[in-house]
């Protein structure tokens, strides 16, 4: 009797075992000519093909900001017009008789324009801290605000960019490697590298008022703002959208040529309606359109490294500031004794 039972209890499992396969096989994403590079004027085509006969309840299928009804083995369509740029996943959700089976495939969006060249010319030159490992730069008005970098000697200063005169400077906890900065309502936000979490200071007397926390972004890099949101690039191939009173990554934006999704990107600065930002360990910067993350523009700065006191400890080019009542453009690098004024030349 025993025996019986056993046998019972191996066939209901094996029974369940079936019941519990996995359906995902039977059903395919068949995108049209195979295609997962796409730019914004194509539109993303393809079907839901069934191998197997199922009892199917619905066809979901979603990307970006777009969920609609399909039927299996009838073609979609999705215009990319207004989509936003970079890797992203096509979803699809089939329901059968309560369960529900998930697809999905990646699709990569590329700018249909190959971006912008822009050489520089040298307008004017100020003096700068050698000693200064620049990670963020701002203006104020006509005051230049600055973040080091390095541990136990990053600090927080503004400075006259005429003299070069550190005004006022306040030194970070050893602990803390000191990144980029932007300036919202009178206060200073600065971001620190990898303790996953940002400074808030006054902005006239730099007393430390409060800190907050990083969430789905990897570390601190760069910041900027357009007084209604904040911009945080963390190293990756995201620059991340902040909520300016919560100070919560909402979403984000992936800065996209017409070839290829860049990531390392380093100190930002919002300049009339877009981003610049330095590609780490390169001479360049690039603008980028916040809706899209559309690389519009890349400016070629070599030589302007060598226009610097040659030494030791010389780094890379890392520091952009807007003077936004002049409509002016300063740049420098970590440890230069000079800080640029310069204006774009379209090659």
């Amino acid at each position: 009797m025993r025996f019986f039972k056993l046998l019972g209890v191996i066939f209901l499992g094996v029974i369940l075992l079936s019941c519990d396969e996995d359906l995902s096989k039977d059903f395919k994403i068949q995108l049209e000519n195979n295609s997962k590079n796409l730019t914004l004027l194509d539109t993303l085509r393809g079907t839901v093909k069934a191998f197997k006969d199922h009892e199917v309840n619905s066809v979901q299928l979603s990307f970006q900001n777009r969920v609609v009804n399909i039927e299996l083995s009838n073609q979609f369509s999705i215009a990319l017009t207004d989509m936003m740029l970079g890797n992203h996943t096509l979803e699809v959700n089939i329901s059968i008789d309560g369960e529900s089976v998930k697809l999905s495939e990646a699709i990569r969006i590329l700018n249909h324009q190959k971006p912008k060249l822009y050489s520089y010319k040298i307008i004017n030159r100020f003096p700068h801290d050698i000693e200064a490992y620049t990670q963020g730069l701002e203006f104020f008005g006509d005051t230049l605000y600055e973040s080091t970098g390095q541990r136990g000697k990053s600090t927080l200063r503004k400075t006259n960019y005429e003299t070069g005169e550190v005004l006022r400077e306040v030194k970070l906890a050893d602990f803390y490697f000191g990144e980029g900065l932007s300036i919202l309502n009178d206060k200073i936000y600065q971001l620190t590298w990898q303790a996953q979490e940002g400074l808030i200071y006054d902005l006239n007397t730099f007393e430390l008022l409060n800190k907050f926390a990083y969430t789905d972004s990897k570390e601190g890099w760069g910041l900027c703002n357009d007084g209604e949101k904040f911009y945080k690039s963390d190293g990756t191939d995201k620059i991340w959208i902040l909520n300016k009173d919560s100070l919560e990554e909402e979403y984000f934006i992936q800065p996209t040529t017409n070839k290829t999704v860049l990531n390392q990107l380093n100190e930002l600065e919002w300049i009339e309606g877009k981003i610049f930002a330095n590609t780490y360990q390169k001479d360049g910067v690039v603008i980028i359109d916040p809706q899209t993350g559309a690389v519009d523009g890349v400016v070629d700065f070599r030589g302007l490294r060598d226009q610097v006191k040659q030494h030791s400890r010389l780094d890379v080019l890392n520091g952009i500031a807007y003077h936004k009542e002049s409509g002016r453009l300063f740049v420098t690098g970590k440890n230069w004794d000079q800080l640029f004024e310069v204006e774009l030349v379209e090659k």
